[in-house]
């Protein structure tokens, strides 16, 4: 979608739909639909789903399945009338990439419109690797997993999480801090959407966090309105992606959700980010002491902050230290966030792990490219 240009002061116009843009959102929500019922839906169940008349639902499910994205599925059992046609998600009409790149390892997930997996690779990546050599990498393994596509099916785009901070709207890196300078130099705001899409050969690429990705993994394919999730993921590093209402909160600069950077002891180690005491610098010195119930209480307490803060009804845990012992990790934030909330009878808070694992951040990456088809705002 097309950003309206600034009016005065620069001040957004308001954005207005044409004829294009609606029969276009008209369609995402009628595959939408069909994502979220795997068993498939009658035109009739549509267009009461929808709003829409059934003559427009005829309309776009006829457009659809010349296209090749549905297929109808038999028939749904009679209820006195004609038996109603069912249609379904053609799920290998086509795929999306899903690029995890981490300073030592790379994930790349080939994912279908249902959100099957078709190609799965992780290989460790080389410290300090540059840019440009980082680039031919995810180009390579990219075009490897492409080979990989179902007979037919389209490959409409890459998604790539990566280590924050960055510019998600630029596609633009910030990787700032003393220990990045030192092993990966080059990599403060640097285009890495830009570079990539143009060895891609224009195939479209989109840049986020890995938090925001992992969290769109872990969310529901039809968001409940008003929900609040929270993924929380401990490795090298400490982030969180912030779901709510069903929409990635980025922020003003598209940088929300540096969970790790919330100061909890004033006088405490000096962290990359140049601040002391920082969630994330405590969390690590517990991990490489190899205690993780430290390391858990340490990050219940930041949840609960989080908690407080926003409301959030639903966290979700991961990342590689979390699944080394998720056990733990659940009990001790649990354990922390039933400490700290006042009323937790009123303000319940289920904790989770991970259940995409090691592979949220991918999964989630191909699902920034995937859920605008299906009307998801990413």
């Amino acid at each position: 979608m097309t950003t309206p240009p600034p009016g005065p002061a620069g001040h957004h116009r308001p954005a207005g739909t044409n004829l294009a843009g609606l029969r276009d959102h008209n369609a995402a929500l009628v595959l939408g639909l069909l994502r979220a019922a795997p068993q498939g839906g009658s035109r009739v169940e549509l267009a009461a789903r929808t709003g829409l008349t059934p003559q427009a639902i005829g309309k776009i499910t006829a457009r659809l399945l010349a296209e090749g994205m549905i297929v109808e599925a038999g028939q749904a059992a009679s209820t006195g009338g004609k038996p109603r046609t069912l249609l379904r998600l053609r799920a290998e009409a086509a795929c999306a990439v899903g690029v995890h790149l981490e300073r030592d390892e790379l994930t790349v997930l080939l994912v279908d419109l249902a959100g099957r997996h078709h190609h799965v690779r992780t290989e460790p990546v080389e410290r300090g690797l540059t840019p440009a050599d980082a680039v031919r990498l995810v180009t390579a393994r990219i075009h490897r997993a492409a080979a990989d596509l179902p007979p037919g099916a389209r490959l409409l785009g890459a998604g790539i999480g990566c280590r924050g901070p960055l510019d998600h709207a630029a596609g633009v890196l910030h990787w700032f801090t003393p220990l990045d300078a030192r092993d990966s130099p080059g990599w403060d705001r640097y285009p890495l959407r830009d570079e990539l899409a143009a060895r891609l050969d224009g195939l479209p690429v989109v840049v986020d966090k890995d938090t925001n990705t992992a969290a769109l993994a872990e969310a529901p394919t039809t968001p409940r309105p008003g929900g609040g999730l929270a993924y929380v993921h401990l490795s090298a590093g400490l982030g969180a992606g912030l779901l709510l209402d069903g929409t990635l909160h980025r922020g003003t600069r598209t940088n929300a959700g540096e969970f790790g950077h919330q100061t909890v002891q004033l006088d405490g180690p000096p962290c990359d980010c140049g601040n002391r005491g920082c969630l994330e610098v405590l969390c690590l010195a517990e991990l490489r002491r190899a205690d993780h119930a430290a390391a858990a209480r340490l990050l219940g307490v930041g949840v609960a902050n989080l908690v407080r803060l926003l409301d959030i009804d639903r966290v979700v845990l991961g990342g590689r230290a979390v699944l080394s012992a998720p056990d733990v990790y659940l009990a001790g934030v649990t354990a922390q966030l039933e400490s700290r909330i006042p009323d937790p009878d009123w303000q319940p808070v289920p904790v989770s792990v991970s259940t995409a694992g090691r592979l949220a951040v991918a999964a989630g990456a191909a699902e920034l490219v995937l859920g605008p088809l299906f009307g998801r705002r990413t």
